[in-house]
């Protein structure tokens, strides 16, 4: 039996940040410790070491980018620990900044929470070494495109695909939410690559990346 994953919380919404503790209790994790602003949640993530942490974008004292400022600390002095980040909004640059940090990271919108399963199995996956973006912020760039865009290129399955492939899925994770084979979805992938001009990667979190920051760069 595998050790739970230790996780610090940090949100100065009291209830959120009782509730997420208590959602992910839960659900298998250990919740080590909370904060309330960006400074504790640095001193407790020094000092704790935990596996993940999960803190909002915006917190005390300006509600500005604390939260992300402070993933960033984290990201740069303890790299192995795994970061989701929490926002109210969709906010594209401030997403693109943070996955540009590596492997183990995800952006959500808050909304997504109320989606229980949806969102343990989000976290597992970022724990697990994911880069896990928000559907709804791959929609926002996806929408935005011009038509001479490449991704007008893009078949409508091949958009389906993309759209997974940013939530961190793997080729069978795909296979399995879309009702086809592993095979098919591989092929998908590759038309993608090929059509945005993107070399095809080994690490399935760089080749998330990678798409998501092509598409935001458009």
């Amino acid at each position: 039996m595998t050790d739970p994953v230790r996780v610090v919380i940090a949100d100065d919404d009291v209830l959120l940040r009782e509730g997420l503790a208590s959602l992910l209790g839960r659900s298998g994790f250990e919740v080590v410790g909370q904060a309330g602003d960006a400074t504790e949640l640095l001193a407790l993530a020094r000092e704790l070491t935990p596996q993940m942490v999960v803190v909002d974008i915006r917190m005390p004292p300006d509600h500005s980018t604390e939260g992300l400022d402070a993933a960033k600390v984290i990201r740069q002095e303890l790299p192995d620990i795994a970061i989701l980040v929490l926002s109210s909004h969709i906010d594209v640059d401030h997403a693109m900044e943070l996955l540009a940090g590596g492997r183990s990271i995800g952006y959500l919108l808050k909304n997504r929470v109320t989606d229980v399963t949806d969102f343990v199995d989000t976290l597992t996956r970022i724990a697990g070494g994911a880069s896990v973006v928000d559907p709804a912020l791959v929609q926002e760039l996806v929408s935005a495109r011009r038509r001479d865009d490449p991704l007008a290129a893009l078949s409508t399955r091949e958009s389906e695909v993309l759209t997974l492939m940013a939530e961190g899925l793997s080729n069978a994770g795909i296979g399995k939410r879309i009702w086809v084979t592993e095979g098919t979805v591989e092929k998908h992938v590759r038309s993608i690559l090929t059509k945005l001009n993107l070399p095809e990667a080994g690490d399935d979190h760089r080749r998330v990346r990678a798409v998501i920051m092509y598409l935001e760069s458009r």
